[in-house]
C-alpha cells in the first residue's frame, strides 16, 4: 500500500450510535462491504469498495455522548512531533498519540476554530486503498467561523500553500495545497449567517458518486435527509446530506453528461 505525503487526507471514518444501521445505510448507498476487526479493536468495521479499503465505521464508545459524525484524518510522518506543532500553532490535543497495534499511531486534535480532526502515522496501514472513484472518498473541507486563526494554523502545521478563491459575506472559500504540489488537497469554508448558529466547526467529507441526483434520492429512501440540494460547480455536481443517524457528509458526481471517473 503506497504511503501518503504529510498533510494529505489519508482516511475517513464515521462514529455511529447504531453500527448495524450504519452498515445498512452505507452498504446500500455506496456498495460497501464490511470487515469487523472484533471487540478487541472496538468493533471497528473497515468498509471496502470492490475489495479495497475505502473508509471505516465504529460504534460510539461506551459512556460517550451519542453523536454521529464523519471524521477526517491527515497523514503525518511523526505523530509525537506533530502534536508539538499543533500545540505551538494554537491547536488542542484531544487524544493520543496512541499506537493502534502495528497498524500505526492515531492522534485527534482540535484546530483554533473548534473543528476536530485526526492525524495518522502509518505503520502497516497507510490509509485509503481507493479514493476518487464512485463509492469512495473524494475531497475534504474545513467549515469554520474563525478563518483568521484557522488558516494560519493549517498552513503552519502542514506547510500548506493557501489560495483564496472567493472572499466576501456570501461565500468565503480557500484552497490548500501541499508544498511543491499544484493540485489542492483540501478546502476551507467560512460559515456565515446562513449556517445554523448551533452548527459547530467541523470537517465535511465528500464521497464520489456516479450520479449525484440518484445518490441523493437513495439517501432519502434510506432515511437520510438533504441539507443542500444538488448543484453544479467547476468541480462537478455536489450535494450536502445527512445519514439516518445525523452524520453530515457530501456527495460529488459529474455534471449532467459528464464522466463519473
Amino acid at each position: 500500500m503506497a504511503g501518503f505525503v504529510e498533510g494529505a487526507p489519508c482516511w475517513v471514518d464515521a462514529m455511529l450510535p447504531d453500527l448495524e444501521a450504519g452498515r445498512r445505510f452505507y452498504g446500500e448507498l455506496f456498495g460497501w462491504t464490511f470487515e469487523d476487526a472484533g471487540e478487541e479493536h472496538g468493533s471497528y468495521h473497515e468498509a471496502r469498495r470492490e475489495g479495497k479499503s475505502a473508509a471505516g465505521l465504529f460504534p460510539v464508545p461506551a459512556g460517550q455522548e451519542s453523536v454521529a459524525a464523519w471524521n477526517l484524518h491527515f497523514a503525518v510522518s511523526d505523530a509525537a512531533a506533530f502534536a508539538d506543532r499543533v500545540a505551538a500553532a494554537g491547536g488542542k490535543l484531544v487524544d493520543g498519540p496512541t499506537k493502534v497495534g502495528d497498524a500505526g499511531t492515531l492522534m485527534i486534535f482540535g484546530d483554533p476554530g473548534g473543528a476536530v480532526v485526526g492525524a495518522w502515522q502509518e505503520g502497516t496501514r497507510a490509509g485509503f486503498e481507493v479514493q476518487g472513484q464512485p463509492g469512495s472518498f473524494f475531497w475534504p473541507e474545513i467549515y469554520t467561523r474563525d478563518k483568521e486563526t484557522v488558516d494560519p494554523f493549517y498552513e503552519a502545521v502542514f506547510g500548506y500553500a493557501g489560495q483564496q478563491v472567493a472572499e466576501g459575506a456570501e461565500f468565503d472559500f480557500k484552497l490548500w495545497s501541499l508544498p511543491g504540489q499544484e493540485y489542492p488537497v483540501a478546502g476551507r469554508l467560512q460559515m456565515n449567517e446562513y449556517y445554523p448558529p448551533e452548527l459547530p466547526a467541523h470537517a465535511l467529507v465528500y464521497f464520489r458518486v456516479a450520479d449525484t441526483d440518484a445518490a441523493v434520492a437513495r439517501v432519502r429512501e434510506l432515511g437520510g435527509s438533504v441539507t443542500r440540494e444538488p448543484s453544479d460547480s467547476p468541480f462537478g455536481r455536489s450535494a450536502h446530506v445527512v445519514d439516518d443517524q445525523g452524520a453530515r457528509f457530501a456527495l460529488m458526481g459529474p455534471v449532467a453528461g459528464g464522466d463519473a471517473h
